[in-house]
């Protein structure tokens, strides 16, 4: 009888560790089942908005104005069906003369050229294009257009202005990035120094993606209905799927009345998918209450935030604004970084080493709640390394915010800031 109530026992006791160790491996299954990688996450959020991720692209950084120019002359010179333009502004200078010179050996080739620029973008710089230049353009086979032509009572046109940069080459090469047209992208500026920005070439299926957002602005401004599959050599759309692999890209595209929250939809939820870190670069950092919700989030939970803006700006009210925010942002818990090196006008952000975007968009409300602006979003560890380590190389040319950086500033400067914070839904 003993050994009967023994042996049960025994069967109990090994019931009760294989139930526990089960319970545990099952546990540990359902744990590496759920654990997701950011980019992995941020995927699934572009999927739900069928926005496309194409697949099996090269792309290559191009990070300061002389490379963006170089590459870009190189891929024009080789165009063979046409090509196609879209800036905030062309300042009449000597990199646009150079650029309309090779687009009308171009057009004189065969070559259809298209070329757009947003009007009060155009006004806005120190050398506009004026009336004269566009009829010596078009005389040149050169189809360029003002986007939203600045007309009285003017205050109509403040609104929805195109800030976007994309050049697309025979729908096989695309660029896109911060960079207009301008000489100061190599030569920089007396008062401020050297520009740096960014831009990044693309060439394959996302191209697709650059030349859909240029032929509908195009054709919704000229009313021409240009259309047809010689324009998408890759086609339209590609599908999502985890198995996957290769360079992987999304544009995402900010279209007022369309798809008005997209880009910065798609900064938050980057943000919000981050498990360890952020990097981001921007010139004007007035970021809407919604994004600055998602970097509290993000710091709440223990990322790693580090933004830099520059010391210096082409704009001398914005930047008080952003330093207010900076020093917020500093205050819970982030890296600010300003860098010194001239005016930083880039427009990137990297997240956890997996992914990042590189674009038109200012982390601003003119960007995120009113312009026409376009990122790419970039799957890739090597590129995403390597705007990793331009940013590192930039922080040698910064300087850390601190509590006595910003007293330093001055009461006046402070107040400033804080008063043009009040501005941020409108700047």
């Amino acid at each position: 009888m003993t050994n009967r109530y023994f042996n049960i026992i025994v069967i109990i006791i090994t019931f009760c560790v294989s139930s526990l160790n089960s319970y545990s491996q099952s546990s540990e299954n359902h744990e590496l089942e759920e654990y997701i990688p950011s980019d992995s996450i941020f995927a699934r959020f572009l999927h739900v908005r069928n926005i496309p991720i194409y697949n099996n692209n090269e792309i290559e950084l191009l990070p300061t104005g002389r490379i963006k120019f170089e590459s870009l002359f190189e891929d024009i010179r080789k165009a063979k069906k046409h090509i196609h333009l879209e800036y905030f502004n062309f300042r009449s200078d000597s990199i646009a003369k150079e650029v309309f010179t090779l687009l009308a050996e171009k057009a004189k080739e065969g070559v259809k050229v298209r070329a757009m620029f947003d009007d009060f973008g155009n006004l806005s710089n120190n050398r506009p294009l004026r009336k004269e230049h566009l009829k010596m353009l078009n005389d040149r086979g050169i189809e360029i257009i003002r986007f939203d032509p600045m007309k009285f009572p003017y205050i109509n046109h403040a609104l929805s202005r195109d800030h976007q940069k994309i050049v697309i080459i025979d729908g096989e090469i695309g660029y896109t990035g911060g960079m207009n047209i301008a000489d100061y992208y190599i030569n920089g500026l007396p008062e401020i120094g050297p520009w740096r920005d960014m831009h990044v070439r693309i060439e394959g299926p996302a191209v697709s993606g650059l030349q859909k957002a240029f032929l509908d602005t195009w054709n919704k401004e000229t009313k021409q209905g240009v259309e047809g599959d010689t324009y998408f050599p890759y086609g339209k759309d590609s599908t999502y799927t985890p198995e996957q692999r290769g360079k992987q890209v999304a544009i995402v595209q900010r279209v007022p009345r369309i798809s008005p929250d997209a880009v910065r939809r798609a900064y938050i939820e980057a943000i919000d998918a981050a498990e360890h870190h952020i990097r981001i670069v921007t010139p004007y950092f007035t970021p809407t209450r919604s994004v600055r919700k998602a970097l509290y989030r993000a710091l709440k939970r223990g990322i790693k935030v580090e933004i830099m803006v520059s010391e210096k700006c082409d704009i001398s009210f914005t930047p008080d604004g952003g330093f207010y925010y900076a020093n917020k942002f500093r205050k819970a818990g982030a890296h600010i970084y300003l860098y010194k090196g001239g005016f930083h006008h880039t427009k990137v952000m990297t997240v956890d080493d997996r992914f990042c975007t590189v674009g038109s968009t200012n982390l601003n409300s003119r960007s995120l709640r009113y312009d026409y602006e376009i990122n790419a979003f970039i799957f890739d560890l090597q590129t995403t390394y390597e705007l990793d380590e331009i940013y590192s190389k930039d922080k040698t040319n910064s300087e850390r915010m601190t509590k006595e950086y910003y007293k330093k500033r001055g009461v006046w400067r402070n107040f400033v800031g804080w008063f043009a914070h009040i501005l941020t839904p409108v700047i």
